[in-house]
């Protein structure tokens, strides 16, 4: 019977290995624990006990700490959303009523749109509060 137990605790690594989540690991050494009970009783309800109570056990015990790490605090802002928060100059008057505007922000050209639907004129430092679509929301910086 070691021999199943040994398979399925394989099979569980396996399936561990294609998922993203750190749960099925538990399954493959409560599989594992079975396999060494196995050796010591034939009994088919003995070694499934062991194998689910060590499952739950080392499922429940170890949810807090995996936890910790799989779910980060610190989102790394990537693609267009890295840009909100940047500063940029104005380089075509931001025109509310006409749908105008143009900032540069790190040698990128963006169309953009005033955040409070004020017109900005040309040169004015302005910070990207949002994105929406292709379009930056912007604010005047005061100084």
């Amino acid at each position: 019977m070691w021999q199943i137990w040994l398979i399925i605790a394989g099979v569980c690594l396996v399936i561990e290995i294609m998922t993203v989540g750190f749960l099925v690991f538990w399954f493959a050494i409560g599989a594992l624990f079975a396999m060494i009970v196995s050796f010591f009783t034939n009994n088919l309800i003995i070694q499934t006990t062991v194998f689910v109570i060590s499952s739950a056990i080392l499922i429940f015990a170890t949810k807090p700490f995996v936890k910790k790490f799989m779910n980060s605090k610190t989102d790394i802002k990537t693609n267009v959303y890295s840009s909100i928060g940047k500063t940029g100059i104005v380089t075509k008057d931001i025109d509310v009523l006409n749908s105008v505007g143009q900032i540069k922000v790190d040698g990128e050209l963006w169309t953009a749109t005033s955040i409070d639907d004020k017109n900005i004129p040309k040169g004015t430092e302005v910070e990207i509060k949002e994105i929406k679509g292709v379009k930056a929301i912007v604010a005047p910086i005061q100084k």
